[in-house]
């Protein structure tokens, strides 16, 4: 009697170690291992670690080994699992959009205090709307809008804002030209990276995420004499401009809020001590 020998089933510790030491060996971390395969079981780190010695489906294997192939070609994790969490939402991110930074969670923070029921919020360049919406989940009874050139990326901010039941509007529109009326706040994250220091940054952020959401050209401050230009007539008495800037740039727009006839009120910075975010008014 013939028989056909089959191999063993793999079990997920198996599989987990595997697809680490991929990663160890192109000096990734083991960690997105982890991360790739409960985002393909939909299970905590604790539950996959206490289960261990349970046979793995061969399907899983092929999905987070494929996931794991994605990542060792430089994807960022974030744009593998499809989100990221910013503000305490998680929110649907790909190629379309910059993935959120932490550091952008402080302009969101001083937008939020600072405003109250009744008030008229725009957001400049939208991306994955995650300004726009936390600002409108956090604070109750506030209008506001996002506008953003890439219409691809206000499908895909609308689908977010779908997703968490949040009423901003959403416009195409390169800065504020189309919209009518006037604003208590303004915020923006605008590209500010130089371009020749674009082509230094890791693979992950030069070879996937979307160039004109990280640079604005050579100097990396030409968006912010675009925002200080188009905005001057769109803020209410008292209104206030706030922009996320690069870690070496508040010199820089201290001097062209001066030259615009702008008034910086503040610069906040990161934890790292860092000037991130500038509030700026009109005298």
């Amino acid at each position: 009697m013939t028989t056909t020998s089959t191999s063993p089933t793999e079990s997920l510790g198996g599989l987990r170690t595997r697809l680490r030491e991929r990663l160890l060996a192109a000096e990734k971390s083991p960690r997105d291992a982890d991360s790739l395969l409960c985002h393909v079981l939909g299970r905590s780190l604790t539950w996959l670690i206490a289960h261990s010695d349970d046979a793995v489906d061969p399907s899983v294997a092929v999905e987070a080994g494929q996931m794991v192939d994605r990542r060792l070609a430089a994807e960022p994790l974030q744009y593998i699992r499809g989100h990221t969490e910013f503000f305490g939402r998680r929110f649907a991110v790909d190629s379309r959009v910059l993935i959120p930074r932490p550091e952008t969670e402080i302009l969101v923070d001083g937008a939020i205090k600072r405003l109250g029921a009744g008030a008229r919020v725009l957001d400049l360049g939208t991306g994955s709307g995650c300004i726009a919406i936390s600002i409108e989940r956090e604070v109750s009874e506030v209008s506001v809008v996002a506008t953003d050139r890439s219409i691809a990326a206000l499908a895909l901010a609308r689908s977010n804002g779908d997703e968490l039941s949040s009423r901003v509007s959403f416009v195409a529109a390169d800065f504020a030209a189309p919209l009518r009326g006037l604003f208590d706040l303004i915020v923006s994250n605008p590209p500010y990276i130089p371009a020749d220091v674009v082509e230094e940054l890791a693979a992950e952020v030069r070879c996937h995420e979307p160039r004109e959401a990280l640079t604005p050209g050579p100097h990396g401050t030409e968006a912010f004499e675009t925002l200080l230009r188009e905005v001057s007539d769109r803020l209410r008495p008292r209104g206030l401009l706030k922009l996320e800037i690069g870690f070496d740039q508040a010199d820089a727009i201290r001097s062209l809020a001066s030259e615009k006839g702008w008034v910086v009120d503040e610069m906040i910075q990161d934890l790292a001590g860092i000037s991130r975010v500038v509030v700026l008014s009109r005298p």
